[in-house]
């Protein structure tokens, strides 16, 4: 009877919880889900008819007379936002490490600091710090007229408006999130077995690879799917720091929900998109499993 009891009552503690987990997350994605399974309305909006209509338009091109097309944009714009996510993702990890080594092995009080120092972008609103961008990086910002005071300004090249750009915007917003948990993984280290491989002679690499690197694989893959996830959906900064001269999933998703009024696509191209971060999201997991096996 105690054991029914306690059952209902931890039922009944958790309810809330799954009221939250469920109006918050689950409905407005099974929302999403159904409005890609129906047909755009004839003045924009959605036409609660079921239709598949809207992922077939990702892949093929149908004209007037039936004639069906390979659409390679969308194809285009995908591998585009994966590209830019994963650059972002690895330029954020070969930095993010070095730094998380270096803050998780100062003193306690120091280390607390440096943890401030890394957190404290996100203090700032995203718009601020990416129109900061903008007048670093602009004909007139910073770097150029730096380089023209002192006699060099030919060397600047304008990359704002360009792919290039948002890649630097990316990896400077999503950056602390791949430092915060390698620090957590890298400050769990022991640092004996540092001290063991290299009293057998093991190299700084050896060291490194051998040890260091797999047993901070959590870490390792926490980071990678804090940024990856957001970089590949990110709107804002390929909208700003990119002019919207380079058409991304986010971009791609407000145009059809916005002037567009094709809500079906637009959604359609949301699943797909949740797919596909689903599917790049095991990655890391088996890279996690893999080094430590290794480890």
């Amino acid at each position: 009877m105690s054991s029914a009891r306690a059952r209902t009552n931890r039922v009944l503690g958790l309810a809330p919880v799954w009221l939250l987990i469920g109006g918050l997350l689950l409905a407005p994605l099974l929302l999403v889900v159904a409005i890609a399974f129906t047909e755009q309305g004839a003045y924009g909006g959605v036409d609660w008819t079921f239709s598949g209509a809207a992922f077939v338009s990702l892949l093929y091109n149908v004209d007037f007379d039936g004639t069906a097309s390979v659409e390679w944009s969308y194809v285009q714009i995908f591998l585009t936002s994966a590209a830019l996510a994963g650059a972002t993702t690895a330029i954020c990890l070969l930095v993010g490490f070095p730094v998380a080594y270096f803050i998780s092995r100062q003193p306690p009080s120091r280390r607390s600091v440096l943890m401030l120092l890394v957190a404290i972008p996100f203090w700032t609103d995203l718009l601020v710090r990416i129109y900061a961008w903008m007048i670093i990086l602009g004909n007139d910002g910073l770097i150029a007229s730096a380089l023209s005071a002192l006699g060099a300004g030919w060397l600047y090249r304008n990359i704002l408006f360009t792919p290039k750009a948002i890649l630097l915007g990316m990896t400077y917003n999503y950056l602390p999130l791949m430092i915060l948990p390698l620090c957590s993984s890298l400050e769990k280290l022991d640092g004996r077995l540092i001290e063991a491989a290299a009293d057998l002679y093991a190299s700084r690499w050896s060291r490194m690879k051998d040890v260091i690197i797999p047993l901070t694989a959590p870490g390792i893959a926490a980071g990678c799917m804090l940024v990856f996830i957001p970089a590949v959906g990110d709107f804002v900064t390929p909208t700003i720091i990119g002019g919207g001269k380079t058409l991304l999933f986010g971009n791609l998703v407000a145009l059809q929900f916005g002037s567009a009024h094709n809500w079906p696509f637009g959604a359609a191209i949301a699943v797909v998109m949740l797919l596909l971060i689903g599917c790049a999201g095991t990655l890391p997991l088996l890279i996690r499993r893999r080094l430590g096996r290794v480890a």
